[in-house]
């Protein structure tokens, strides 16, 4: 009975752990000393807790750097062919700009590259006449209207991200140009709306359908209903081809960052036409060219010494000041001219396979011939209806006095009248402003008012791009 008393191992229970209140010990001790005794169980135990604080500490850094990657996606516009934007003509929810559908391929999108009165409104209607076609006639005149009067040259900058919002179906960048406190813009205010005909076909108006071609009568399309640029961003987004035609950027070189740019497959058309038949018809409208006249003369370099184009002996009077800056304007737009057309014969990587020069000659001359051509670089396929279109509207009886209408017209004999009305002094000036860009197009120079004059010999030889 000793020997098992003494081989016992002692228990020591303390005085206050003797009653807990219900005559019963308390085990906690005994269970710690068991534990001690065993040391396995303690280290194990403790490399679990391990392993569960770094997991849950990893955890932890997941989920924040999760929570700031969604703090950063909702917060900054992203980068993608559907930028997400907030504007203040409609209330719209980021969200829903963040899953907005995207297109399964990109689309193409095509800029004409020209000048006042070069043809630019005929040529343009054979793309918004293509029911495949999301067409925007001279977006940036808000631009130029908005920021007058500044000079045509400090004005390309924003010309550019205009384009790039516009290329992307982001039509809020209207809303950067509307006047203080006015309304919002609608589908009717955009500059050329009433001719157009996304604009007034349906769905967004009833008057008309894309799908036939026909010339769209401004005053039957001012009764449609305005709709928001919401809707009209929702419409563009439908189609897989955006064509904008312009004569507000004046140099290729211009367009090279969207040309650049991976998310746009952007190409160029460039328009061109005769300088002195341009300058003709910038004096034929010279009324409605008042102040893109000013702005294009403003952008000349004060320090080249110029020629008068007037007799020495003739009296001026109001018409020679205006024709002074109608032709004066020739010397900026050539000199931008010469600029793409120096690019074009030497292609940077960025605008290899991406440009194509048209001679408005050519089109009224073979304008089928030309239509399939300038279809084909477009990716676009042509169709008899809109072959007859162009055929028709170069092969009319009459010559347009109204300018800026596009009508069926002797588009041949309009091409050549400079010939007749322009003096020889004119000429001359035209001549002598834009003989490289003349040299490259292949527009021969007189030497006598008598060539001029003479209807019979072609001034036309073969273009060197």
């Amino acid at each position: 009975m000793r020997g098992k008393q003494y081989h016992q191992p002692l228990k020591l229970t303390a005085p206050w752990e003797k009653d807990a209140g219900f005559g019963r010990k308390l085990k906690t001790y005994r269970n710690h000393t068991k534990i001690i005794a065993q040391p396995g169980i303690v280290m194990k135990v403790l490399r679990r807790k391990r392993i569960v604080l770094f997991m849950a500490y990893f955890l932890l850094l997941v989920l924040t750097m999760l929570n700031l990657a969604n703090y950063k996606w909702t917060k900054e516009p992203q980068q993608c062919n559907h930028q997400m934007r907030s504007t203040t003509y409609q209330s719209r929810s980021d969200i829903r700009f963040l899953y907005r559908p995207s297109l399964a391929k990109k689309r193409q999108l095509i800029y004409v590259l020209t000048t006042w009165r070069s043809g630019s409104s005929f040529f343009g209607e054979l793309f918004n006449q293509n029911p495949e076609v999301f067409f925007l006639y001279e977006p940036m005149w808000h631009i130029w209207q908005k920021l007058y009067p500044g000079d045509a040259v400090s004005l390309q900058g924003a010309a550019r991200d205009m384009l790039s919002s516009l290329y992307r179906c982001d039509l809020s960048v209207f809303q950067l140009y509307n006047s203080p406190g006015g309304k919002n813009f609608t589908s009717l205010g955009l500059f050329g709306a009433t001719l157009n005909k996304v604009v007034c076909s349906y769905p967004l108006c009833s008057a008309y359908r894309k799908e036939v071609v026909g010339m769209v009568d401004d005053k039957v399309c001012k009764k449609c209903p305005p709709q928001s640029l919401r809707l009209l961003e929702e419409e563009c987004l439908k189609y897989s081809t955006i064509v904008i035609k312009g004569v507000r950027i004046l140099d290729v070189n211009v367009l090279a960052p969207l040309m650049e740019d991976p998310s746009l497959d952007l190409k160029v058309i460039h328009l061109v036409r005769d300088p002195r038949a341009v300058a003709n018809s910038r004096i034929k409208s010279r009324h409605g060219l008042i102040r893109e006249n000013l702005q294009v003369v403003r952008s000349r370099d004060p320090k080249l010494r110029r020629i008068p184009f007037v007799d020495p002996g003739h009296k001026a009077n109001k018409k020679d000041g205006a024709d002074y800056h109608s032709i004066g304007a020739m010397e900026v737009i050539c000199d931008r001219t010469s600029r793409t057309l120096r690019t074009a014969l030497n292609p940077p990587s960025w605008l290899k396979g991406k440009y194509m020069a048209v001679r408005y000659e050519d089109l009224v001359e073979n304008p089928v011939k030309t239509l399939r051509n300038i279809y084909r670089f477009a990716n676009l396929t042509t169709n008899h209806d809109i072959e007859s279109f162009a055929l028709n509207m170069t092969s009319g009886s009459s010559s347009s006095s109204k300018p800026f209408i596009v009508s069926s017209r002797n588009a041949t004999q309009a091409a050549s009248a400079w010939r007749t009305v322009l003096s020889i002094q004119q000429i001359k000036q035209v001549e002598d402003y834009c003989h490289h860009a003349m040299s490259v197009l292949g527009y021969e120079r007189v030497r006598t008012a008598g060539e001029a004059k003479d209807l019979s010999k072609s001034l036309l030889t073969h273009s060197k791009l």
